[in-house]
């Protein structure tokens, strides 16, 4: 990897959160791996379909909100060290943490591709809440907490598997990977689309990629450089690398 970049693109995935505490889910001991079902509850037709897919969804969150919240680690702050050297020009993450903007990322760079669980909607009639009040009332005892203005399903406002991206989400991060000159793959799998052929946007348009991921991928043909360790040391080191040059 040269360390000429003006225009770096971060494309991040769960693998960059994994040091935070977060699983992440196609890893060895990803959610889906050792639990392949709890991909049903990620799934919008199963998700509408099934009350009881629904049910374990919330006490899934439940469970989340009642351990530690997770803290940006290096490999985020890392990103915001390259940020205010001036050579950051987006993050474009599949997270749905916010661990980007804890860390100190200008919310304007992150662009969310898989929404959020920092709120919930209805389905039907579009109220939109903090999911830290609706995990309130699975803790108080609600096996499923309908709306309370219609009654309507809720849904947090992340992309399930069957939703729509957002365009205009999305079709900032494709400007975003066509005009970069360095895209940095980090803790992605790059095997969900159309998320992932980002790197094909951006390879094709003349910039180089640096694959930071402990698995192989799909894209690892098509990188300048693959780097296979650690993401909390690996980060930091070639952002390192690039600010000081």
């Amino acid at each position: 990897m040269r360390t000429t970049y003006r225009r770096v693109l971060a494309v991040t995935g769960a693998g960059i959160s994994t040091d935070s505490g977060v699983p992440d889910f196609r890893g060895p001991q990803g959610v889906w791996t050792t639990n392949p079902a709890a991909v049903r509850s990620v799934t919008r037709k199963d998700f509408l379909a099934d009350r009881q897919v629904r049910c374990d969804f919330w006490q899934m969150c439940r469970g989340a909100y009642e351990r530690a919240l997770p803290a940006p680690n290096s490999a985020h702050h890392a990103l915001v060290d390259l940020e205010q050297a001036g050579r950051l020009i987006g993050i474009v993450t599949q997270n749905v943490d916010r661990l980007h903007q804890d860390a100190g990322s200008s919310p304007a760079l992150v662009h969310e591709v898989h929404g959020t669980m920092a709120t919930t909607s209805c389905l039907r009639c579009g109220l939109r809440v903090a999911t830290a009040e609706v995990v309130a009332r699975v803790r108080e005892g609600e096996a499923e907490p309908l709306c309370l203005f219609c009654g309507g399903t809720l849904k947090p406002d992340t992309v399930f598997f069957g939703d729509h991206l957002d365009r205009d989400v999305f079709g900032r991060a494709v400007a975003l990977a066509a005009m970069c000159d360095l895209v940095l793959a980090v803790g992605s799998s790059l095997c969900v689309e159309p998320a992932a052929s980002l790197c094909t946007t951006a390879v094709e348009t003349g910039a180089d990629l640096v694959v930071v991921n402990a698995e192989e991928t799909p894209y690892d043909d098509f990188a300048t450089e693959i780097v296979r360790e650690p993401i909390g040391t690996a980060l930091p080191r070639l952002v390192a690398e690039l600010v000081a040059a």
